[in-house]
């Protein structure tokens, strides 16, 4: 019996869990129709989540995009099949790399961060005086991040995009013998509008996911430094497990529109 029993407080825990999240999520999403609006948190947190978070996107873009042009290479030069290079990384980059490795980089950052300051501010009771000041804790702290990052996401993005097609398009004429003028020009022709917009639209999805993590485990944190670090983890894992899962599905959807 006492096996049965721990099934079953296991299974109410995670209902309980799942509900507690549910709640949250949509008291977070509706928070942006419900007045006041705090603008300049918001212009805040797009400062720290977007801009502070270019230099790892582009670097890991950069190198990203090179590495990616390196490996094709090989793998077409076995079928003769070279001069697709561009294309293929044009389009692994905009509808998968590209978004993909933001977003995860950004979880890395953003949610660990977004995780500690809220866990740091439950544990030391500010979370309840914004309460007892009769200002809603999810419009003031939670609403103007996840808005922030669904905003910093796609533009963080498109950046890497073009950042990554451009290590592509350095190693290809540096390390693969490309003439520049023709890879830029089998990459243009082979530019799609449905492929940038599929990419864009995943970086809204995984920004609000990195948000919506962070501020979940950091708001609802308990027992001291070592419930914040605990949330923190938790944050970044739960986070980057959702970008793919994620990632998996819209690839799906978008597939399936396209034909």
């Amino acid at each position: 019996m006492n096996f049965f029993a721990s099934i079953g407080r296991t299974t109410l825990d995670l209902l309980r869990e799942i509900g507690r999240f549910n709640i949250f999520a949509i008291e977070s999403v509706s928070g942006i129709v419900r007045p006041p609006i705090f603008w300049p948190l918001i212009l805040k947190q797009i400062m720290r989540i977007g801009f502070y978070s270019l230099p790892v996107v582009g670097l890991t873009a950069f190198f990203t995009g090179g590495v990616l042009a390196l490996q094709i290479y090989i793998g077409a030069a076995r079928y003769g099949a070279e001069q697709f290079v561009p294309v293929v990384v044009l389009v692994g980059i905009l509808r998968e790399l590209g978004p993909v490795i933001a977003g995860l980089m950004v979880a890395g950052r953003v949610a660990a961060a977004i995780a500690a300051e809220l866990g740091t501010m439950r544990v030391t009771e500010q979370i309840d005086a914004l309460t007892t000041l009769a200002t809603d804790p999810i419009k003031y702290l939670v609403v103007p991040r996840w808005v922030a990052a669904v905003i910093s996401l796609p533009i963080l993005v498109f950046i890497a995009d073009v950042i990554g097609v451009f290590g592509g398009y350095v190693a290809s004429t540096q390390s693969l013998g490309f003439t520049g003028s023709i890879y830029l020009n089998n990459t243009m022709n082979a530019l799609n509008n449905h492929d940038i917009a599929s990419g864009l639209i995943k970086a809204a999805f995984f920004g609000f996911i990195i948000a919506l993590m962070g501020c979940y485990y950091g708001f609802h944190s308990k027992g001291g430094a070592q419930g914040v670090g605990s949330a923190t983890t938790s944050a970044v894992v739960t986070s980057s497990i959702l970008i793919l899962a994620t990632n998996y599905i819209l690839t799906n959807i978008f597939n399936f529109f396209s034909f």
